[in-house]
């Protein structure tokens, strides 16, 4: 139960930490003139993902290469399924411009990618893993992807509906005294590390007495954990009729674990992939793969039915690797 209550304190301290951080350094570079656009792409869309990276990267220092894997894989698999199917239930997702709708081909890309590197090994006779090669070319990946994603605003920031979400979002635009803008920015980061180290210690207890592997504690309870943010700005934007930004806060998400958060864990220490953990990379493929027809078939439109099945296909997932607990 204490190392329960410990993953609970730890990522509540993440999440904070993590909330803190992108308050402050948003205010911080609007006070030094960043374009609310910038700001909004960049620290207010990837900051979302900084307790998986902070946890990801402190796993790997000590050796929890399973907690990392199931830490990225099952955020990226949550964010799809439990976090976009929920959204979906609270409005139906109509997707506007083409921004967001250029990140799922490119989302799936990746996680193909991502998922032939683990089947490597398999093919070769060697334990599956990602290695520091495998993580170079996914961060040469993350600037491909980035240098697009600019260019592809430069032609269209003033008719997309995605810029004019992001430009609108309340955090861009909210203002403190300069001295706060720091303390909020130390303080997030404080919180961050020291929510990270107790997650990362809890877990490993957790897993030793329910007698869960580590991939799964990662999956399903540190995963979901670190996830609470893109599921607060994913339901709030649904509720605000700002479909674009919630899928777009999804993908950039899991693009963001995929190319930069994996592959930094990767050259810390390579990644061993876990019994189970080819499962856990096809699964993550499939949802990106159902998001196709969703969204270039018909209407472009994610429906209340179509993401009870995103939510249900999430729970039979998740019901089915904890019965496997696999070692």
């Amino acid at each position: 139960m204490l190392a329960f209550l410990g993953v609970v304190l730890g990522i509540l301290l993440l999440v904070g930490g993590g909330t803190a951080l992108v308050k402050g350094a948003s205010q911080l570079a609007t006070r030094l003139g960043i374009s609310p656009m910038i700001i909004g792409l960049t620290i207010v869309g990837f900051g979302t993902s900084m307790p998986e990276l902070i946890v990801n990267t402190l796993a790997s220092i000590e050796g929890e290469t399973a907690l990392a894997f199931g830490n990225v894989v099952g955020s990226n698999i949550a964010n799809l399924g439990l976090i976009l199917g929920v959204a979906a239930i609270i409005r139906a997702i109509d997707i506007q411009g083409s921004l967001v709708r250029r990140e799922v081909p490119l989302l799936l890309l990746v996680t193909t990618i991502i998922t032939v590197m683990g089947l490597d090994g398999v093919l070769e006779g060697t334990a599956p893993r990602i290695g520091r090669a495998d993580s170079i070319i996914l961060l040469l990946l993350f600037g491909i992807f980035i240098y697009i994603t600019v260019r592809e605003i430069a032609r269209t920031r003033n008719t997309d509906a995605l810029i004019s979400e992001i430009v609108d979002n309340p955090i861009v635009h909210s203002q403190t005294a300069g001295s706060a803008q720091w303390i909020l920015i130390l303080a997030g980061l404080a919180l961050l590390f020291a929510g990270g180290e107790v997650t990362i210690r809890s877990a490993v207890q957790l897993a030793e007495q329910v007698g869960l592997s580590k991939a799964v504690v990662g999956l399903f309870v540190i995963a979901v954990g670190t996830s609470m943010p893109e599921l607060a700005t994913s339901i709030i934007a649904a509720a605000r009729k700002e479909s674009d930004l919630a899928l777009g806060n999804l993908l950039g998400s899991n693009i963001f674990n995929s190319l930069i958060v994996l592959p930094i864990s990767g050259l810390i220490s390579g990644i061993v992939i876990p019994a189970g953990g080819i499962s856990d990379l096809v699964v993550s493929w499939l949802f990106a793969a159902a998001l196709l027809p969703v969204f270039f078939l018909g209407k472009a439109k994610l429906t209340r039915p179509v993401g009870a099945v995103f939510l249900l296909a999430y729970i039979g997932y998740a019901v089915l690797r904890i019965g496997m607990n696999n070692h």
